[in-house]
């Protein structure tokens, strides 16, 4: 099965920009995509053989998230627990008959660090969550993570130490929740592989020169490590500040 995850930042405005196109040429088995910046009814998108699932924010233009799956999935749940997520759309889980899908866009902990208690909480209570589903059966864990993990996950790592995003409470809070039974499936494959990025600033030129961040990721349950064949990202591809993801699973 091919997997595929991209935030859009604004799917109205990546549509414009080639998204379809891109979504007919990759041709996944599920697309995941975060940060739709849109209500019920803004967008109608016509993607033959998909079904369609939205978690929209309350908030107008922020937020959101979608999946688009060829398979029917056995069940549907948006949002974990009674917490803000639900209200920002952020969380959607699809079950298929042998894993779970968790597509997430997680909360940023802004740059003056004002929201890094919510997400070190919403940290904790994800990973409650993903092993709650991990109990049941395998779990593919996908999305714009808001986090680069390790030194190499970022071009100019030093001069980011402690900046939102690359803080050690975030860090650690990736590194306790794969050492709770979870792999990386790009570093699973490529542990040294340098420069490849997910995230460039808007800034002039930057993007231009790849100095970006990797902080989107599939994750996946250990169990199905063996079963990965492939992951990596569409770095070429254009109509967002993120890049699209991809895995390959042997299902």
């Amino acid at each position: 099965m091919k997997f595929v995850s991209w935030n859009v930042n604004g799917l109205r405005a990546c549509v414009k920009k080639g998204f379809l196109d891109f979504f007919a040429e990759v041709d996944a088995d599920v697309f995941c995509i975060q940060e739709s910046k849109l209500q019920a009814g803004q967008i109608e998108l016509d993607l033959k053989g998909y079904h369609q699932y939205w978690n929209y924010a309350v908030k107008k233009g922020y937020s959101g998230t979608a999946i688009f799956t060829k398979e029917k999935p056995l069940s549907v749940k948006y949002g974990v627990g009674e917490n803000e997520e639900q209200e920002e759309g952020r969380i959607i889980t699809l079950e298929f008959e042998t894993f779970y899908l968790v597509n997430v866009y997680t909360p940023n902990s802004k740059r003056d660090l004002s929201r890094l208690d919510y997400r070190l909480q919403w940290e904790d209570e994800l990973k409650t969550y993903l092993l709650s589903l991990e109990a049941e059966k395998p779990v593919i864990y996908t999305g714009d993570l808001n986090v680069a993990h390790q030194t190499i996950d970022l071009k100019n790592a030093k001069s980011n130490i402690g900046n939102s995003g690359f803080t050690d409470e975030e860090r650690g809070k990736m590194t306790i929740l794969l050492e709770s039974g979870f792999v990386d499936s790009f570093r699973y494959l490529y542990p040294e592989k340098t420069d490849v990025y997910t995230w460039w600033s808007y800034m002039a030129k930057v993007r231009e020169r790849n100095i970006g961040w990797r902080i989107d990721y599939f994750i996946v349950s250990e169990k199905l490590k063996a079963q990965i064949k492939d992951a990596g990202a569409h770095c070429q591809t254009m109509g967002s500040d993120h890049c699209p993801i991809f895995l390959e699973l042997d299902i």
